[in-house]
């Protein structure tokens, strides 16, 4: 289908697919028109990526950008490489030790998720470095042999010295040439131990999984005579497909990411540059804070109960979405998700066999859904009724909407922004259904749904730029450290902090950091010492300027909006219009 037109960059052919839970969606920019598709997800993924780019008609593309959710349900599902971890003798249990924080705070008796590599694959060779060097020579006479698919690398003070584990990991190329060899400074060269471990022996264990995808996804580009695809980082921006083989790691928030990236393109475009992203799908909903006009970025976060130290957006991903299974629990409570029916078979009312309730059944009930889906999904109001059983379909709205809510919260509140300031972009299949009650909830006076709203991240895949991370540690004064780069962040603390602060590199840097510490924490010690932790910066190219129109339309509620691949619900006392991008504007009514 066709939605609206280029305004810029007219002569370019770029294709955006983004594979989720439930549908695979791709946007195609062609001679000033951006036409759109969404096709179920099939259980080889490269399938369902060739038929997108069919269903939208791509072919003589100059640039193919896509995204995957292959390495976050490979970590959620336990379903990566045998890994095996080559560290310092003496150091074997580093995976296992942990930090000696709770795995939940007020129930003790909680466990952590196991690690990736069990104990009897942790293996050392001797050898010792030091923070100033060499203490015991390495020895790779001792290196055990190990029995793995994947051998993740991760040796002490490596981001310091980071010869020993070259030669470590060299010999175990060596030795096994089939294996996937991940040493830790090359994804991570940060200090921290076990965050640095547990980092690579992740990169390592999706590594084989990720690798075989995107060699099928090659192959099944070349079939279809369509080019190689960029792969979307979890930091925002794209890999060749080689460098997201041979770091798996980097692509575990792909799918989000691209989302969040469409979301501060088009809420720029609609003159916002405080907005909170919300991309709630068919498995679950995605939210990020986008600060003058920047999506906020963190440097290390748990997937799976599992800390990966490495840049990516700051999606709070829940799992709540229009598929997500509706229940009762022993007290007769409703309860929602994190189970999905998926798409196959899929909410009850898509008619495929599926026998339980979904959120989606409880909005068909109503009146919030059309009677047909993008995709030619006809819907069955009486199966809907026969699985909800009963169930209040508002109570159910209600229940994943305070999830939702939490969530949103997490992205704002949490971090000291008052979400009143924000404006909400909803998208997703599932999004602009729930997006002005969210806002009610959150006291948000502004709600903005795209005319891309159900292939944003599709759209954000196209818009998105290639981007290449690096940190260099320093873990010094910072009156010692020298020249800076004019450009990034620098991690800062005080001398005998734990934990450190993200702070702009540029003038008055100290300065800066004592008013981040303060609006932080509440105080700022501007006699103490800062210490320098990590300087981050990128390398970035920026991609085609993309810029969208869209249809004409006003909307006052109560009214059902039928968009090109999602559906708004507009609620009484709501009320807008779409900008010249075809960007619908909600606000409160007069």
């Amino acid at each position: 289908m066709l939605l609206g037109s280029m305004i810029e960059n007219r002569g370019m052919r770029a294709l955006g697919i983004d594979v989720g839970g439930t549908f695979t969606d791709a946007v195609l920019v062609s001679d000033g028109e951006i036409r759109v598709a969404k096709v179920p997800t099939a259980e080889r993924q490269e399938t369902s990526v060739v038929e997108a780019a069919a269903a939208v008609g791509a072919d003589d593309v100059e640039r193919f950008t896509h995204g995957t959710t292959i390495a976050t349900n490979a970590l959620l599902q336990r379903r990566g490489a045998r890994t095996a971890l080559v560290t310092n003798e003496g150091f074997e249990h580093v995976l296992h030790l942990r930090r000696q924080t709770r795995a939940h705070l007020y129930r003790p008796c909680v466990e952590h998720p196991p690690p990736l590599v069990p104990l009897e694959r942790c293996v050392g060779v001797r050898g010792r470095t030091g923070a100033e060097g060499e203490l015991v020579p390495l020895d790779l006479s001792t290196l055990p042999e190990v029995n793995a698919e994947a051998i993740a690398v991760s040796l002490l003070f490596s981001f310091r010295d980071s010869e020993p584990e070259r030669r470590v990991a060299e010999e175990l190329r060596r030795r096994y040439p089939s294996a996937h060899v991940v040493a830790s400074h090359e994804v991570a060269p940060e200090f921290r131990e076990y965050e640095r471990a547990s980092t690579t022996a992740v990169d390592a264990y999706l590594g084989p999984v990720l690798a075989r995808y995107l060699g099928a996804l090659a192959g099944a580009c070349r079939d279809a005579r369509l080019p190689t695809p960029l792969v979307m980082r979890s930091s925002g921006g794209l890999a060749t497909l080689e460098e997201a083989a041979a770091h798996a790691a980097f692509a575990l928030l792909s799918g989000p990411a691209a989302g969040v990236v469409g979301a501060a393109r088009l809420a720029a475009l609609a003159g916002f540059e405080n907005a909170l992203s919300f991309d709630m799908g068919g498995t679950s909903t995605d939210v990020c804070a986008i600060v003058d006009g920047d999506a906020r970025r963190e440097h290390e976060r748990l997937v799976g109960g599992l800390p990966v130290r490495l840049p990516t957006l700051a999606v709070h991903t829940v799992g709540a979405g229009g598929g997500s299974i509706v229940r009762l629990d022993e007290g007769g409570a409703v309860r929602v998700g994190p189970e999905s029916a998926g798409a196959d078979p899929g909410p009850a009312c898509y008619g495929r066999g599926g026998a339980r309730a979904t959120v989606t059944d409880a909005n068909l009930l109503l009146g919030r859904l059309p009677t047909m889906l993008p995709g030619g999904i006809a819907l069955d109001r009486a199966a809907a009724e026969r699985a909800l059983g009963g169930i209040d379909p508002a109570g159910v709205i209600d229940v994943v909407n305070a999830e939702m809510v939490r969530a949103l919260r997490v992205v704002s509140v949490e971090q000291g922004l008052d979400p009143r300031d924000f404006a909400l972009v909803a998208f997703g299949g599932a999004g602009p259904l729930h997006a002005c009650a969210l806002a009610e909830e959150l006291g948000m006076t502004t709600v903005l749904v795209p005319a891309a709203a159900g292939v944003l991240s599709a759209l954000g895949l196209v818009a998105a730029d290639e981007r290449r991370d690096a940190v260099r540690t320093f873990v010094m004064p910072l009156a010692d450290a020298g020249g800076l780069p004019s450009e990034g962040e620098a991690d800062l603390r005080y001398v005998g902090q734990s934990f450190e602060l993200a702070v702009a590199l540029g003038p008055r840097l100290a300065e800066r950091f004592h008013d981040a510490h303060e609006r932080r924490y509440g105080y700022a010690d501007r006699d103490r010492a800062i210490e320098l932790v990590a300087v981050r910066t990128a390398e970035v190219r920026p991609a085609p300027n993309v810029t969208v129109g869209g249809p004409s339309l006003s909307a006052r509620g109560p009214q059902v909006l039928e968009l090109d691949g999602a559906t708004a619900w507009i609620p009484d006392g709501w009320a807008g219009a779409t900008d010249r991008h075809g960007t619908l504007i909600l606000g409160r009514a007069a």
